[in-house]
């Protein structure tokens, strides 16, 4: 069910249901003598990249081939559900993040390059992926790095081999996600598409000659709620429920 009060005063959240992070990129040196983040695919959620310092690319993946896409300030990138992506630093690259479907990323929307035997089923992929929230942060450091490294080479084989493989990535991380489409359609709900609905609205509103919902109107702001965390491309700034 969307959320009437939603409705009837102002969608809550960020514009269209919107999450943002300020994206400090890693400069992890990898096996490739490149440095930067974890590749990975989001299977439901656009993502947007807002330059703001430094220099890097991302590497993207998908069923028209590879590709580099040079990142400086004031470039503004953004990719589909399906994009592999890999962020490259070459100078201190600073980002903010805009994602689509605010917290589906959050709850396992993105699915790391790992090699196969490590997509066979949520259990495993967790082991292989989970950063201890509660560990020191050399540990939390040790694990993501770990991480990006595996990432890497499952990412090498998928770059190397031809369109079956890609598919076959594709079907693992549909499967590994699989359990948990309930609870993002519900995220979606309250969301998304509750953004949408609320427009729908006062559209409606507007038609009958309606303004009262323009008394409502409101003002937020918000500092972030964690800072540094360890993500899949470097160090987040992250905001509430975002």
């Amino acid at each position: 069910m969307v959320n009437t009060e939603e409705l009837t005063g102002v969608f809550t959240g960020l514009p269209g249901s919107v999450a943002v992070s300020h994206l400090s990129v890693y400069d992890w040196p990898a096996a490739d003598g490149v440095c930067g983040g974890t590749p990975h695919m989001h299977l439901t959620c656009s993502e947007a990249y807002v330059v703001t310092g430094g220099r890097g690319a991302v590497q993207t993946l998908t069923t028209s081939g590879y590709e580099v896409t040079p990142l400086a300030a004031g470039t503004v990138a953004w990719f589909t559900p399906g994009t592999i992506h890999r962020l490259v630093n070459d100078d201190d690259l600073r980002i903010t993040v805009l994602m689509q479907n605010s917290g589906l990323p959050e709850a396992g929307d993105a699915v790391l390059t790992l090699p196969p035997e490590y997509l066979t089923d949520p259990e495993t992929y967790a082991a292989a992926t989970a950063i201890p929230a509660d560990a020191p942060v050399a540990e939390q450091e040790r694990v993501a790095r770990a991480r990006r490294d595996l990432a890497l080479e499952g990412y090498r084989v998928l770059r190397a081999s031809g369109p079956e493989a890609l598919a076959e990535f594709h079907r693992a991380a549909g499967a590994l996600v699989r359990p948990r489409l309930v609870e993002w359609r519900e995220r979606w709900r309250r969301g998304a598409e509750a953004a949408a609905a609320a427009t729908g609205e006062q559209l409606d509103r507007l038609e009958r000659g309606d303004v009262s919902h323009l008394a409502g109107a409101v003002v937020r702001s918000e500092q972030p709620s964690a800072r540094g965390k360890f993500g899949m491309c470097g160090r987040l700034d992250v905001y509430p429920g975002h």
